[in-house]
């Protein structure tokens, strides 16, 4: 099937799914020290096992995940209010315009690894997207399982939140773990000010976090479906989905 408008329309038969399974083999990038995912088989007894390998009649298990340390996830401003936020209250839409842009942190005097402001604004066109997703370089398959607590991983500088704020970004993913170093000492400003907490907050806005882009897909102009399960919490896992544009005749 394919959607139109008046300018190009949407192979959707073509999905680009830019999420990492959650896997309970072990096999997830883990980040702030996330037990991994696990599932258990649950039993009533003697009467049901919840396993068909083990001679119940059906699966049935109970999965313990952390969505901010064990895969791709999509947050609200939540993630950093006292007040119980929670990103079903928050993300009411579905479909974006969106923009892929590949960049590669640069150094900071003190050795971090980070992307700047500048970077953004070259790399992003005059026409602004609604979610921008960057692709950090070098874009190596061990971003699908690398284990990132304790090693500093790079991050963007707190002035990309009031860049893509005033643009009017409304929607950021990366593949990094997160948007803020891994220890600031509990500032967090990048979220904030993407967010624009607690001045003027952006309440729709939304952060997705360890995604995988593989270099086969160019840069460029997408357009985003951003899935995630109806969970009344802060954040929750997701499934972004890119869809290619066709120009119309």
């Amino acid at each position: 099937m394919i959607l139109h408008t008046p300018k190009f329309g949407i192979d959707t038969a073509q999905p680009i799914d830019i999420s990492l399974p959650v896997q309970l083999n072990g096999y997830n990038p883990n980040c702030y020290y996330a037990e991994q995912p696990t599932a258990q088989v649950i039993t009533f007894g003697d009467s049901f096992v919840g396993s068909v390998a083990a001679g119940g009649s059906c699966n049935y298990q109970r999965l313990h995940i952390t969505p901010h340390g064990n895969g791709t996830h999509t947050e609200c401003y939540g993630h950093i209010t006292a007040e119980p936020v929670t990103i079903h209250e928050c993300l009411r839409q579905f479909l974006f315009t969106a923009r892929l842009i590949s960049l590669q942190p640069q150094p900071t005097p003190n050795g971090d690894l980070c992307i700047f402001p500048e970077q953004l604004e070259e790399a992003m066109s005059q026409n602004t997207p609604e979610a921008l997703i960057v692709r950090t370089l070098p874009n190596t398959e061990d971003k699908k399982t690398r284990h990132y607590s304790g090693t500093n991983p790079p991050y963007f500088h707190p002035d990309c939140g009031l860049l893509l704020a005033a643009k009017g970004v409304q929607h950021l993913l990366c593949d990094l773990p997160s948007v803020d170093k891994e220890q600031d000492g509990g500032k967090l400003l990048m979220h904030r000010n993407f967010w624009q907490y607690p001045q003027a907050t952006r309440r729709h806005c939304t952060i997705t976090e360890l995604i995988y882009v593989p270099n086969h897909i160019p840069d460029g102009a997408y357009v985003l479906q951003l899935n995630i399960i109806s969970l009344m919490m802060d954040a929750s896992p997701s499934k972004p989905i890119l869809y290619a544009l066709i120009p119309q005749l």
